[in-house]
């Protein structure tokens, strides 16, 4: 039987057939931020289903494909649509890809995602800089055996947003006059909303956003070494005492509105990004 090991050097051999330059960032592009690909020069676009080992991404508005190309410079490799563990994969599965850039050469990920806003003080329309995550989905992607030349069995994760990352993200949106926040960012299983309770409950937990994705992601690059850069969108306010409800349909069209802002930040910030 092929060993998890094995599927991720299998997947990363086949998309070696694409690829001139090993990569040094990966992006994870979430809902309504698909575009950013289309900006990657010299693309070679692997649908999903074509590569071994790889799921399908099933949510409307994310494309489904790996785009290996230059951007600002840099050999990039660029997810067109995640994964969800709502979607009923495992977080095996969800969070394989990051597994796969990391085979490739991979040494940066950016991480973005749509999410709820919690702090009283954000608006729809707001790029939040993540500082830190609360992992609120119940499950943790590393849970199972561990193959030490994948990472460590106990990976620290205080440091999983890599502070001179964060730092560059906020110098870097001031310098574009782009207004931004900073926060921590709570992850949740989904497919639902939340209710007004669960909202309250998060806030006081420190939760300054919520969202259905990243945090899996997040946790296995930390455990593979990568150095990581998490950015959300803000598409609607979750404030508990005022929620008023909100769909699949209005969180896409903040997150189209705010697309590009959300491009000339994430562009400037692989400009000047120096992976190690």
């Amino acid at each position: 039987m092929t060993t998890f090991v094995e599927k991720i050097k299998e997947s990363a051999a086949y998309l070696n057939t694409f690829i001139k330059e090993k990569p040094e960032i990966g992006l994870i592009l979430g809902s309504g931020l698909g575009e950013l690909a289309d900006e990657i020069e010299g693309a070679a676009k692997i649908p999903y289903e074509d590569i071994p080992n790889f799921p399908v991404s099933t949510v409307e508005g994310h494309a489904g494909q790996l785009v290996i190309g230059q951007l600002q410079g840099k050999t990039v490799v660029a997810m067109q649509g995640r994964f969800h563990y709502y979607e009923g994969y495992p977080l095996e599965q969800v969070t394989f890809p990051v597994r796969v850039m990391k085979e490739l050469g991979v040494q940066l990920l950016f991480v973005t995602n749509a999410c709820g806003g919690m702090n009283k003080s954000f608006q729809p329309g707001d790029l939040m800089i993540i500082t830190d995550h609360l992992n609120m989905t119940g499950v943790n992607p590393l849970i199972g055996p561990n193959a030490p030349e994948l990472g460590p069995r106990f990976p620290d994760m205080s440091q999983a947003y890599t502070k001179k990352y964060v730092d560059l993200a906020l110098e870097t949106a001031k310098s574009l006059e782009i207004k931004v926040q900073q926060g921590v960012y709570a992850g949740v299983s989904g497919p639902t909303y939340m209710t007004g309770a669960e909202l309250i409950m998060l806030r006081n937990l420190g939760g300054d956003v919520v969202g259905m994705s990243t945090v899996p992601e997040v946790i296995v690059a930390s455990h593979a070494g990568l150095d990581v850069l998490g950015i959300s969108c803000v598409t609607d306010m979750a404030i508990g005492e005022e929620i008023a409800g909100i769909t699949h349909e209005e969180v896409m069209e903040v997150a189209t509105r705010t697309k590009p802002l959300f491009i000339k930040l994430v562009k400037e910030l692989v400009a000047k990004a120096k992976p190690e």
